[in-house]
């Protein structure tokens, strides 16, 4: 009975402080209805570093409730992403490499060509243009204040 509890308890925390993301898909119909900057988060599953950044920005409720708040955020899974994406009137395709393959746009986005590094964030304005690059971990406090430095002002 404890633990039924302590599950009813907990769940709807990790529920409601998950960062939303959408596709690359819903980004241009969402940036006519509400324009905002976006993120693009890029990741592999095998990559450690990209689970641990994962689980502890999502735990942070700040940093959650400040992305869904201001920014559009796709989550891009490097190697298993399939699916073709028409990005900033570019199309790009999943290229397959024997067992494994890594998508286009993740070659496009990084500054390393050929060997991408994960987790890699791309921030970009409302008007598609890059605001911020970075590789590796991001710790929270970190993102936060690049987010804070982005944001853009509300006017009165």
């Amino acid at each position: 009975m404890k633990n039924i509890l302590f599950l009813i308890i907990l769940i709807p925390q990790f529920y409601f402080s998950q960062i939303k993301s959408i596709s690359f898909a819903e980004l241009e119909a969402q940036q006519k209805v509400n324009p905002k900057p976006i993120i693009i988060h890029i990741y592999t599953q095998w990559c450690s570093i990209c689970k641990i950044e994962a689980f502890s920005l999502n735990k942070d409720k700040v940093l959650v409730k400040t992305i869904n708040a201001n920014f559009h955020f796709i989550n891009l899974e490097a190697e298993k992403m399939k699916e073709k994406i028409i990005f900033q009137g570019k199309e790009f395709n999943y290229l397959p490499n024997g067992n494994s393959g890594i998508h286009e746009l993740v070659l496009a986005l990084s500054k390393n060509k050929n060997q991408p590094v994960y987790p890699l964030w791309i921030i970009l304005d409302e008007n598609q243009n890059l605001s911020y690059y970075h590789e590796g971990r991001f710790r929270a406090e970190n993102l936060k204040e690049k987010l804070s430095e982005l944001i853009p002002e509300k006017s009165p």
